[in-house]
């Protein structure tokens, strides 16, 4: 029986040795790897300093895929997406900075990263011929940035950012517009620039808007209407505005001379009118 309980007694502390140990080698493996990482991630952010954003990249990249766990991620993720933002990368940047939104939402960086996720979908490609979705997609992101911080010091830059999206927008419109103008389609025309009139008040095209709708109108030969964009026009130019009052003068010109050739026309129909109803009374 003595003999028994020594065995139990040995058996039960060879265990407990077994899991101090394994407990210790896990401890210094968990160091090790710390230690690891640590290096990796310092000589990361040395190359990230001295500018070299285009190969730290791959070194961020092995922190991001070997340390979870290791307090690195988080630098390492804002650290790729600056490197980036840096590199005018902007589709990637963007990308970057919305992993590291979503993953680390309590960091203190994350309203730079916000801010920076905007300005890099500001920057990805636009061209007014072609879609505007890049465009709606920075509005939304300096939306977002707005509503998360709005107290934020940047508020100034988050709207004047806005606004240049906004003209973007107004220019596609306005472009579509002239176009049809171009393609004397002057109806279509018209539902242009009164949507771009309406919906872009503050806009820089605002006053070329209005004297082209007036010269839409008069191509529909609806003088009434195209005097009435004409005379708004009017009133928004500024006294030195030397060039707007000479197309001022110019569209005032076209429409009555228009009005001039539609009364003729009228009155060439109507004559021919009475001249074929003469004739059918006669065989009559």
């Amino acid at each position: 029986m003595m003999k028994f309980a020594k065995t139990t007694l040995l058996a039960n502390l060879f265990v407990s040795m077994a899991f101090l140990a394994g407990c210790a080698s896990d401890d210094a493996g968990k160091k090790n790897h710390t230690e690891f990482c640590r290096a990796k991630y310092e000589k990361a952010e040395a190359m990230f300093k001295d500018g070299k954003y285009g190969r730290v990249q791959d070194k961020l990249e092995d922190i991001l895929s070997l340390c979870a766990g290791t307090g690195y991620m988080e630098q390492s993720q804002f650290l790729l997406a600056e490197s980036y933002f840096n590199l005018e990368e902007w589709i990637e940047a963007r990308g970057e900075y919305g992993s590291f939104i979503v993953n680390f939402p309590g960091s203190p960086f994350v309203e730079t990263a916000e801010f920076r996720k905007a300005i890099s979908s500001f920057n990805m490609e636009f061209r007014v011929s072609r879609d505007d979705a890049n465009t709606t997609i920075a509005m939304k992101d300096f939306e977002r940035y707005l509503s998360n911080y709005p107290d934020s010091p940047l508020r100034d830059s988050v709207n004047y950012y806005y606004g240049l999206l906004v003209e973007r927008m107004a220019e596609k419109e306005f472009q579509t517009g002239r176009l049809y103008l171009r393609m004397d389609k002057p109806q279509a025309a018209v539902i242009y620039f009164k949507e771009f009139l309406e919906t872009y008040k503050n806009s820089t095209r605002r006053k070329e808007a209005l004297f082209m709708i007036s010269q839409a109108y008069t191509d529909l030969d609806q003088f009434e209407a195209a005097r009435a964009y004409l005379e708004e026009a009017k009133q928004e130019l500024a006294a030195d505005d030397s060039d707007g009052q000479k197309m001022l003068e110019k569209t005032e010109k076209k429409i009555a001379k228009a009005e001039v050739k539609f009364e003729k026309r009228l009155k060439k129909d109507s004559e021919k009118k009475r001249i074929q109803k003469e004739e059918k009374e006669m065989l009559n």
